[in-house]
């Protein structure tokens, strides 16, 4: 184990072991209250700076994508086109498909907002979010409140944990009626196909955990004009555009 393993391996145990530290009354009401505290001054910041972006579609996917990569090139297309038809884009704020979702809502002149998230390792905001529209959490649930609070459509890029975490949020919430059925968007059928296969298969096939009317919740595409299509189709349907 390198020095460096050893130094997250000693960390994750702190972390552990003060789970099941005995504190007494005044140490848990003195954390918990400065904690919610915090929770509240970063839902407060957040609810300010975007109660007035108008209609957007956030961009999710990997903070690991090269801008060489062709998954990067197309959500820096997605985001352009999605601003040239009337909409904002809101991202995690930091590096690959995030950046590349900033830089092309940026390029065409449009409202680029990022969502930043203070992690250890990857995550640092991109250049291409305008300077009123950066928000930084140390919460992950406070974030993803604003995601879905402020999103009137969602892109997804392939991407790693993070991004399947902000995927099933967003279907969740709709499947159970606690936010609209806003289009979610699967872009890379390549990436997406064997988890569709799965859910297809085994969630609803097999196991009967959802119905078949949830297949519809998403749709699975190939290129950036059919994402932004999904998103126009279904908003064309309502009579609704963009308000800018």
């Amino acid at each position: 184990m390198t020095e460096k393993e050893n130094e997250v391996s000693k960390e994750q145990e702190e972390k552990i072991l003060e789970a099941f530290k005995d504190r007494d009354w005044n140490e848990i009401k003195s954390s918990d209250s400065w904690a919610i505290f915090k929770i509240m001054s970063e839902f407060v910041d957040g609810f300010e700076k975007l109660a007035k972006i108008g209609p957007c579609v956030s961009v999710f996917g990997s903070a690991r994508t090269k801008d060489d990569d062709k998954y990067y090139k197309m959500a820096e297309e997605i985001a352009a086109k999605l601003v040239r038809h009337g909409y904002g884009v809101i991202t995690g704020g930091g590096p690959g498909i995030m950046e590349a979702g900033n830089k092309g809502a940026h390029k065409q002149g449009g409202k680029s907002v990022g969502l930043n998230i203070d992690l250890p390792f990857e995550q640092f905001n991109n250049i291409y979010i305008d300077r009123d529209k950066l928000i930084n959490f140390d919460y992950f649930f406070v974030r993803k409140v604003m995601f879905v609070k402020y999103s009137q459509g969602f892109i997804v890029m392939p991407g790693g944990f993070g991004t399947l975490d902000e995927l099933f949020e967003a279907l969740t919430l709709i499947q159970t009626k606690k936010i609209g059925r806003f289009p979610i968007v699967l872009v890379g059928k390549e990436y997406w196909g064997g988890l569709f296969d799965w859910i297809k298969n085994v969630l609803l096939k097999q196991a009967n955990n959802i119905n078949e009317v949830d297949l519809e919740l998403f749709s699975i595409v190939d290129t950036a004009t059919e994402a932004v299509h999904v998103i126009d189709e279904f908003y064309n349907k309502y009579l609704l555009s963009p308000n800018f």
